[in-house]
């Protein structure tokens, strides 16, 4: 499966990753500042990759590819205080040869309340800002299930592992 089709790619499989609120993240009236949400977007989406084999650094280092965030949209429906846990669910929307899309949803856990909706869409890069296709590899990787991801972010193997941490 080297060249992706839209028609390839199921954009039904959600992510779910929990987050809490820190008291750094709220203003004086005790509610989440609205700019965090933006944050928990992208924490959504990075573990989104992670469940599927690598890490944004990997591509950057193994592909000069960068993620650059092109535009944002945050729909916000509820707020969220202190301490709250929050379920943020993240899923591709669109899947290009040199952009796609996440769509995201965040949740209150306590009461299943939705507090906040959004996508943010993003381009392909090399390292000096230029658009460049999607490596291969990866867009493969987001195209598939977590469960059947071939992992490019291994553990540290015994071998690889510095002597001065190696277990006895």
């Amino acid at each position: 499966m080297t060249n992706l089709q839209e028609e390839d790619v199921s954009f039904e499989e959600w992510h779910e990753t929990i987050v809490r609120v820190r008291y750094s993240e709220t203003d004086k009236m005790g509610v989440v500042y609205h700019a965090n949400h933006l944050v928990w977007f992208e924490i959504g989406r990075t573990e989104f990759c992670r469940a599927r084999g690598f890490a944004y650094r990997d591509m950057e280092e193994n592909e000069n590819a960068f993620l650059v965030v092109a535009e944002s949209y945050c729909r916000y429906k509820a707020p969220a205080y202190y301490d709250d846990e929050l379920l943020v669910r993240t899923h591709i929307t669109e899947l290009r040869r040199r952009s796609l899309r996440f769509g995201y949803e965040i949740a209150r856990l306590a009461d299943g309340k939705v507090i906040a909706e959004g996508e943010t869409g993003h381009v392909v890069t090399d390292g000096a800002g230029r658009v460049r296709s999607f490596p291969a590899i990866y867009s493969q990787l987001l195209a598939v299930t977590p469960e059947s991801a071939i992992h490019l972010t291994q553990p540290p193997t015994a071998e690889r592992v510095p002597e001065e941490t190696a277990p006895d």
